[in-house]
């Protein structure tokens, strides 16, 4: 497996159910200061009430202004108007699953679906009782891991070297958390100071000294350079986004024309064709230096118990909304046929939302984003069997806050997720 890194009732446009997919990928996020849930995120988190002055409509003088302040057009997908979503945290497949098989959701049948940033398809991890266990897990600087159902260990001690070959497959491990993998497509080195680089097809990350770091997907078009000072820059195809460290940025989209500009004095500057409004906004947290490389114990080889599909809250839904935004109608649907060409008989839909606003209203958010992807996949088609469940913040797969108690945006755009868990048939 290759990586690829409220409501009662809800309405689709043009159509009339709401849809939402996605599912977890087992990935390593590498900031170390970053947060908790969703693919970009900004200070606040869709799934809470409207936030802080970042989040808040403009209080400008002119009711021009305020008003265009609202308009979703001067908004990135999932936000509000003049946020800006943060620098994504550096993802890695489950080290434990990649040699595991996604069954018959293959790479090449999943190909144009994970092209997009913040989907992802990747072998499942569970636990003991059979229950979906996992898609992420992120490392912090302080060394912690927090696996996927929010809990944590420490990296590994430092007892005991061991070498692992299978004729497919060598693991060389050093007994101090350093050592490499090699399974002839990925690549791995991982060194005593918590340095290391990862490879594969499409894929490279380099953990550097000092909290810097890259990363780039060929098979995304995604690039992240993190510069280990509080600055980072982001780029897609045709998304670019900016953080200085000293809080100003900014974003820009060549596929809409949006465009932020966060001066870092409280103000920001949205600029979409001839629409342009200043509003609130709140410096830009710095971006979190990369933490140390996962130690080589966690590509020891588990086995798989199905495919997990992830997509990230701001490719389906506009912010704090359980309705799909009608131009996610193409994901859904490509996904149902993904679905029902790989024949699968039975699928779960499990929503995910950060810890911002209360747990009541995440849970309820959860549960309406789930059902809304159910819903939609079902309309599209889709003959398998399917359940939705809501689980609020109780899984997170990157931490909310920072360990000095601080938003951690880019942990809690991670959170923010629907996960398609298909059984292993």
């Amino acid at each position: 497996m290759h990586s690829q890194l409220a409501f009662p009732q809800h309405h689709r446009f043009p159509r009339m159910s709401a849809g939402l997919a996605a599912a977890a990928a087992l990935t390593l996020a590498l900031v170390g200061c970053s947060g908790t849930d969703s693919p970009a995120t900004g200070s606040q988190s869709p799934e809470a009430q409207p936030p802080t002055a970042t989040a808040a409509a403009t209080q400008s003088a002119q009711a021009s202004a305020s008003a265009a302040a609202t308009d979703s057009a001067l908004a990135v997908a999932g936000y509000q108007v003049g946020e800006i979503p943060p620098v994504p945290l550096f993802a890695l497949p489950d080290l434990g699953l990649l040699t595991a098989s996604t069954g018959s959701l293959t790479p090449d049948l999943t190909t144009d679906l994970t092209s997009r940033p913040g989907i992802t398809v990747s072998p499942a991890r569970c636990d003991e009782a059979g229950n979906l266990n996992g898609g992420r897990t992120v490392v912090g600087a302080d060394g912690s891991v927090v696996t996927s159902d929010g809990s944590s260990s420490l990296v590994n001690d430092g007892e005991g070297a061991a070498v692992y070959d299978d004729g497919t497959v060598s693991i060389v491990n050093n007994g101090d958390g350093s050592g490499t993998y090699d399974d002839g497509t990925t690549s791995i080195v991982v060194d005593t100071d918590g340095t290391g680089t990862y490879t594969d097809e499409t894929l490279s990350v380099v953990v550097g000294e000092d909290g810097a770091g890259t990363y780039d997907n060929s098979a995304t078009g995604e690039s992240i350079v993190i510069g280990g000072d509080g600055s980072g820059v982001y780029s897609t195809r045709t998304v670019s986004i900016t953080n200085e460290g000293d809080g100003s940025g900014t974003y820009s989209d060549a596929e809409t024309g949006l465009s932020i500009v966060n001066e870092g004095n409280g103000t920001a500057l949205v600029t979409r064709g001839a629409q342009s409004v200043q509003v609130d906004a709140e410096p830009l947290p710095p971006v979190g230096s990369i933490g140390s490389f996962p130690s080589i114990d966690a590509a020891q080889p588990v086995e798989s118990c199905g495919t997990v599909i992830t997509l990230e809250d701001g490719i389906l839904f506009d912010f704090g909304s359980a309705e799909i935004r009608a131009d996610a109608d193409a994901t859904l649907e490509e996904l149902a046929g993904l679905l029902n060409e790989a024949g699968v008989p039975a699928a779960n839909v499990y929503g995910h939302t950060d810890s911002i606003s209360d747990e009541e209203f995440n849970q309820t958010l959860s549960e309406q984003r789930a059902q809304a992807v159910l819903d939609a996949l079902v309309q599209d088609g889709v003959t398998a069997q399917l359940e939705a469940a809501g689980f609020g913040e109780t899984r997170p797969v990157a931490p909310n806050e920072n360990a000095d108690g601080s938003d951690n945006p880019a942990g809690r755009q991670l959170n923010r997720r629907v996960e398609v868990y298909v059984p292993a048939f």
